[in-house]
């Protein structure tokens, strides 16, 4: 994978967080920088995963970690999704 450094512009107490040694905590902080375009459907999770280098069940794994679900259901939602599925396979509701 070919790196690009690019400059941005951030408050100075936040510096120490960004310049990351770490491989892993490279990841991580690049992960973050997709995110919000994977939570706003421009970018997809294997898009994301593949400009990372990480298969996309690794970069799944990695937001689930952090706390930030693959599925993006609210309770209600996912209730009415069990509740086709069950129709669908047959059993009752």
């Amino acid at each position: 994978m070919t790196m690009t450094k690019v400059e941005i512009d951030v408050p100075e107490e936040i510096v120490p967080y960004t310049v990351l040694e770490d491989k892993d905590a490279q990841i991580t902080r690049n992960a973050m920088l997709v995110y919000p375009y994977i939570k706003s459907g421009v970018m997809s999770h294997g898009k994301a995963a593949e400009m990372l280098g990480l298969y996309k069940i690794d970069l799944i794994a990695l937001y689930g970690r952090l706390g930030m679900p693959y599925f993006d259901e609210t309770e209600e939602e996912f209730e009415e999704d069990l509740v086709v599925l069950k129709r669908a396979k047959g059993t009752a509701v």
